[in-house]
């Protein structure tokens, strides 16, 4: 029986190119992940506030090359699409960005950041995310993305209010945390929506 409804996205979009590297203004750019970068993520995983909002620990710079390694790959199976985040002249690493639980027929993804600690309060997170909705509507033709945050991390609802990620309610007791269960806050930007400069 065939489908009334064709594929928002076709598969094969993201296997069939290589992973982009996306200009974001400022001075940065969203490109792929080099097993150089393991020192600086595993630097990452130490500070305080990523380690509260993640369910990894980094026992290693060998783990965190693992991880970049895991990164790598996801691409070609275009379920999930990571990036680093990098000053564009030093190459230094400021953050990271993705796109995770990518459904292609149904035209969505779910966002995901973290800056490093000595990258903060400069916008870079917002700057990043702005660039890469804009690739993933306009270049790939995703119709929805989704941000989900606890809603105790204040910092992440400023970055998902400030790029136009509209927020659509609570869910409760959603993700649990070293500390718990969290509710956690939905946002989400249409296609047709637009984004905001940061």
């Amino acid at each position: 029986m065939p489908f009334k409804i064709s594929d928002v996205v076709a598969a094969g979009t993201l296997a069939r190119q290589a992973q982009p590297t996306i200009p974001v203004p400022g001075g940065l750019v969203i490109r792929p992940w080099s097993p150089d970068d393991a020192p600086a993520v595993y630097e990452a995983f130490q500070d305080p506030l990523i380690q509260r909002w993640h369910a990894r620990d980094a026992e290693s710079v060998d783990e965190t090359r693992g991880w970049i390694d895991g990164w790598r790959k996801a691409w070609s199976e275009e379920k999930d699409a990571y990036w680093a985040i990098a000053d564009a002249a030093t190459d230094e690493l400021v953050g990271r960005i993705a796109l995770r639980l990518i459904v292609l027929a149904d035209g969505q993804a779910e966002v995901a950041y973290w800056t490093m600690p000595s990258a903060r309060g400069r916008g870079i997170a917002p700057r990043a995310l702005t660039a890469l909705s804009d690739w993933a509507f306009d270049e790939v033709g995703l119709h929805r993305l989704e941000l989900t945050h606890s809603t105790a991390n204040e910092a992440s609802c400023r970055v998902a209010l400030k790029t136009g990620f509209e927020p659509e309610g609570t869910k409760r007791s959603a993700v649990l945390h070293v500390d718990g269960w969290h509710d956690m806050h939905l946002h989400a930007l249409i296609r047709t929506s637009g984004t905001k400069a940061p």
